[in-house]
């Protein structure tokens, strides 16, 4: 690889990890060259790289700089955010090299086939890597039931919109739930029922009664590290949900997106009691990149053909240079690697996290502040105190903040849950940071 590749891909990772901080004076090219031992050459060609994408800037006489992001007005302008509130993957842990290495490789070998349509379910040689891949996940199944998507959301879109066989109108989701998927839900004005979540689940009085008294198409849900809540379901209830589907006909739409945190090596899916009633959904772009936009789903049998006719009509193919770069990634071995990466970093950041809620959960002014893994919780108090008042003073203390309203339908009743999500906080900022949440609620 070209080694001025090498040098952009170090200095973009320090850049947006907030090792080389908006402002800051990079080192001179003289200093560079010895520390990479390379060409001033490769060097100034590096620059010339950063420079395009506007991630630094010349001085003359002077030397090259940070671009400076977006800053808050409320804060100095060299003081940087602790965001709570972003569910973005940390960049400075994204294996950028690694996978320009691998787009590189899949042009080399697919060439013209790249840029060429191919088919509605996807590159065939990653479908077959995939299939054994979800094994890990504990999700076993035909490649002729897996398709490529562009990112879950595409899959949700989907499956929102067409007709099911079991010729059932709508949609249940849990209270609160994806923002996306809500948005989607009333841009349709699709018709959609609601049953609450917690730390302590659902009410399957309530979901039994939903499935048989209601015309239900499908029930989406998160089983695992829930999107805001951060709660798992038990295995007990994933096997009575997987129960209740087949005994009703309600389909079950698994929302894996978080699959490659997981720790428990008995946390299986709910797909793996019901194959024949659980669409499961899994993404690649919270362990990778969030432009990547690859998702897997595993799609029954009676589903595929109405699923492929609205998935060409969306897109025809998920893009085929993602999929052939994932595929060589994944089967070379680093995907594995980066995930072991991923997985440990947001453990210690959660540890982090944890510790602070432990002392919280003795406070008589919180109610709920579970201790989570994967990358988020919540935290509920007795008293409702101004977001405005909090949101503010927390930003001047340079931490943004925020509740979940908006994972919640418009029409439901919204209670306020603070959101703490880490994958975007460095680890040694986090306490420091949670001190600060703890004296603005005043818990």
């Amino acid at each position: 690889m070209r080694k001025y590749v090498e040098i952009v891909a170090d200095l973009e990772v320090r850049i947006l990890g907030g090792v080389l901080k908006p402002g800051q004076k990079l080192p001179s090219i003289r200093q560079l060259s010895e520390s990479y031992q390379c060409s001033k050459s490769t060097i100034i060609r590096g620059f010339a790289d950063l420079q395009s994408r506007h991630l630094i800037y010349s001085v003359p006489q002077s030397g090259y700089y940070v671009v400076g992001r977006k800053d808050h007005t409320l804060l100095e302008e060299t003081k940087q955010l602790v965001d709570f509130s972003s569910a973005a993957p940390d960049p400075s842990v994204f294996p950028y090299l690694d996978f320009q290495h691998c787009i590189n490789k899949a042009v080399d070998t697919y060439q013209d086939d790249l840029f060429r349509y191919g088919t509605p379910q996807g590159l065939p040689t990653l479908l077959r890597l995939l299939q054994k891949q979800l094994q890990f996940y504990q999700v076993f199944t035909d490649v002729k039931d897996l398709c490529i998507t562009s990112g879950v959301q595409q899959a949700l879109a989907i499956l929102g919109l067409m007709s099911f066989p079991n010729h059932k109108e709508k949609i249940l989701v849990e209270q609160p739930t994806y923002h996306l998927m809500i948005q989607f839900l009333e841009l349709h004005k699709i018709p959609t029922l609601t049953i609450k979540r917690t730390a302590s689940g659902i009410d399957f009085q309530e979901l039994e009664r939903l499935f048989q008294q209601e015309s239900i198409k499908f029930f989406y849900t998160m089983p695992r590290f829930h999107n805001p809540l951060g709660t798992s379901y038990s295995q007990k209830e994933k096997k009575q949900i997987a129960y209740l589907a087949q005994k009703y006909d309600v389909y079950i739409i698994e929302d894996d997106y978080l699959a490659d945190l997981e720790h428990d090596a008995k946390a299986d899916p709910i797909h793996a009691y019901s194959h024949s009633h659980v669409i499961y959904l899994k993404s690649y772009s919270k362990i990778l990149f969030p432009g990547l936009r690859i998702g897997v789903a595993v799609i029954p049998a009676p589903l595929q053909a109405s699923f492929y006719t609205y998935k060409k009509m969306m897109d025809i193919d998920s893009s085929m240079l993602s999929q052939a770069a994932l595929e060589i990634y994944v089967k070379s071995g680093m995907f594995d690697r980066h995930r072991e990466k991923i997985r440990l970093s947001y453990v210690a950041r959660m540890e982090q996290v944890n510790k602070v809620l432990r002392n919280w959960q003795q406070s008589p002014s919180v109610v709920e502040a579970p201790l989570n893994g994967g990358v988020h919780t919540y935290i509920k108090t007795k008293e409702r105190i101004s977001e405005t008042n909090v949101k503010n003073s927390l930003l001047k203390r340079g931490i943004i903040m925020d509740t979940v309203d908006r994972y919640y339908m418009q029409s439901y009743e919204k209670e306020v849950l603070w959101r703490i999500n880490v994958s975007y906080v460095e680890e040694s900022r986090i306490s420091k940071a949670l001190g600060e949440v703890v004296e603005v609620l005043r818990l």
